[in-house]
């Protein structure tokens, strides 16, 4: 028996159920109750599920054995020591913004500024964009904060874990006066230079504890005030996702949403797009025949399926270069050989430290230590609060280096840097951040208390693919990552090595590396000194001196640890069919009708934030767009 009943005709499908089908779909139904929706995603429903709701369960998603992730393997490569770097992506309702870190991380005003004007893409620049991350969201904070929201359905907010924790606090101390042009700002979010080179400390009263007077029944609240980073959280202590606030709590009759239906590909009638196949999910529905069902669309097939599943789907349906649909044997419909030819992330070194044993970390949150879960479970369930109502990252800044610093960076750099950097001032170089613990497998470690420097780029030059290897739907791809595979990435990391390092080391906490995860150096080197010291160094102290060596080992330890931030994007560009795009400004897809792609793979250049921020702009764009291209009013 069938996991699910589907009809055979529908107005509009989505192929794929993340963030922006949830988005697009949520905004199309209540603003025309008689359009017919359809959406088919491959992994589980989300609904009330308590893992897509406390936030300090994003962990678990990342588990081996997770059915809310898609792991894909790339190929291993030199670039990375020879390792296959595993990139997860969000596979259930709601996708990436039911398993993220929930960073509010916002992108610079010049990246989509670049879509418009380096790409031609009209309607594309900051001008048309930041109203709609503004319409997206409720800035709890304040929202009448400058480019914040007011009365949007995503909450950005402390979150119920408030109180800003020590690891954090310390690096927001220690780092303006260490970094002395590197002040403390209340806002690190306006997509504009205000926002670059500056501890974020978002600062707001909460509650310190309640008491009674002896002389009345009022209630008195003391308050001290604290400050941590904003995160996609409500004030509440619930993840804010697209799946629960943009769908979930709709009640409109005119929208199907069906989880563990696995697109195969696009139907076409000549060029024309005129349904999708589709399988249910063996991995959600391991009993079900594996079939192939087929479902028409009288108005429109929208490809929603992430940067990592989107150019599959399209590939599989005949869109895309000749040389790789050929050797699988599916005839080609549409030559585009953008599809999947170029994808980008993040590149993310983290970099962890021993903490001092009393102070609060996530670390036996992360472990899975039955008695710390089974206390903040209670702690959440009563109001929303504690470590389970927030993620452990505190404390950043987006760094870029000034005109002294260029020089630290190498002659590898400076090229890159005068192509993408100069002349742009609201772009960093890397989001660095310290964390109250280590969020990775601890399994074979000892259970102790940790505290990571992470530093992730926002603009690498290196480029990797994404194509696939076979008609079977569930086939690894041919992926390679890309990681490193340019110099310049290098540099920028070496550099926030450095820079994390001669933070951390400076905080009280500070208890000297985890040696195993940190660079090699050759005995005797001043590095190897200082990496030898089990306790903080003064504020004054002297910074670390380099040798070329030592530059190499740092080297040596980026290329064996980086990994990804989850971040992937650019795999069906929107620019111009001739500089190798996808889809046009009205994300229509080249050589077809009837046939659009909105998510994460659209982007023709990288933006600079944790990318749930831009998936919400590209979703409420693209809601627009549809619903003009269908004559709906009101979205």
């Amino acid at each position: 028996m069938a996991p699910h009943t589907i009809e055979s005709n529908y107005d509009l499908i989505f192929a794929g159920g993340g963030t922006t089908a949830c988005i697009i779909a949520g905004r199309l139904s209540k603003a025309d109750p008689n359009l017919k929706i359809l959406l088919l995603e491959a992994g589980p429903t989300t609904k009330d599920k308590l893992e897509h709701i406390q936030p300090g369960q994003y962990i678990t998603h990342l588990a081996p054995t997770s059915k809310t992730m898609q792991f894909y393997e790339s190929k291993p490569s030199e670039h990375v020591a020879g390792r296959a770097v595993v990139v997860p992506s969000g596979r259930c309702i709601g996708g990436g913004s039911s398993v993220n870190f929930m960073l509010y991380n916002r992108p610079a005003a010049s990246d989509f500024d670049s879509w418009e004007n380096e790409f031609g893409n009209e309607g594309w620049g900051s001008t048309d964009i930041i109203p709609l991350l503004q319409k997206a969201e409720t800035y709890e904070v304040d929202p009448t904060r400058k480019t914040h929201g007011s009365s949007g359905p995503i909450k950005a907010s402390f979150g119920g874990n408030a109180e800003m924790m020590e690891i954090p606090k310390q690096f927001l101390e220690i780092g303006p006066k260490f970094e002395k042009d590197r002040p403390q700002s209340e806002e690190g979010n306006n997509l504009d230079p205000e926002s670059i080179n500056v501890f974020f400390v978002g600062h707001a009263d909460f509650p310190d504890r309640e008491c009674q007077s002896m002389d009345t029944n009022v209630i008195i609240v003391e308050f001290d005030l604290i400050s941590v980073l904003i995160r996609y959280i409500s004030t509440k202590g619930r993840r804010s996702d697209a799946a629960h606030h943009y769908l979930y709590n709709s009640e409109s009759k005119n929208l199907a949403v069906f989880d563990g239906t696995r697109v195969k590909r696009v139907i076409f009638k000549g060029t024309q797009a005129v349904g999708v196949e589709y399988v249910f999910d063996k991995q959600v529905y391991p009993d079900a025949e594996q079939t192939v069902h087929t479902v028409h669309a009288s108005r429109l097939v929208v490809v929603s399926a992430g940067a990592m599943g989107t150019p599959l789907i399209l590939e599989r349906s005949g869109i895309g270069a000749a040389s790789i649909l050929e050797k699988i044997g599916i005839k080609q419909i549409v030559d585009l050989p953008g599809v999947g030819k170029d994808y980008e992330d993040h590149p993310f070194l983290v970099t962890p430290y021993i903490a001092d044993s009393n102070v609060e970390t996530y670390d036996a949150l992360f472990r899975g230590e039955p008695e710390e879960w089974g206390k903040l479970l209670k702690q959440w369930a009563a109001d929303g609060s504690g470590l389970m109502g927030g993620n452990g990252a505190d404390a950043a800044i987006k760094m870029r280096p000034r005109e002294d610093e260029l020089e630290e960076l190498g002659p590898d750099f400076q090229e890159y840097w005068k192509k993408s950097f100069a002349n742009k001032p609201d772009k960093p170089l890397f989001w660095l951040s310290a964390c109250a613990g280590l969020p990775a497998d601890q399994s074979a470690l000892p259970p102790i208390k940790f505290m990571s420097s992470a530093c992730f780029l926002g603009y690498p030059a290196s480029r990797g693919h994404l194509h696939i290897d076979s008609d079977d739907i569930y086939a690894p791809p041919d992926f390679d990552a890309g990681f490193l595979s340019h110099p310049a990435d290098v540099a920028a990391l070496r550099w926030g090595y450095k820079k994390g390092l001669e933070l951390i080391r400076r905080l009280g906490v500070y208890r000297g590396p985890l040696a195993p995860a940190h660079p090699q150096f050759a005995a005797g080197s001043p590095a190897a000194a200082a990496l030898a010291e089990n306790g903080p160094v003064a504020l004054d102290a002297s910074k670390i001196t380099y040798s070329k060596e030592d530059d190499e080992a740092i080297e040596a330890n980026i290329r064996n640890f980086v990994a990804t931030t989850w971040h992937s994007l650019g795999t069906c560009p929107m620019k111009p069919r001739e500089q190798g795009g996808v889809v046009d400004k009205d994300l229509n897809v080249y050589g077809t009708t009837g046939l659009k792609i909105a998510d994460l793979s659209i982007p023709p250049a990288n933006v600079n934030c944790n990318t749930y921020s831009a998936t919400l702009a590209i979703g409420e764009k693209a809601a627009l767009i549809i619903a003009k291209d269908l004559g709906i009013k009101g979205v």
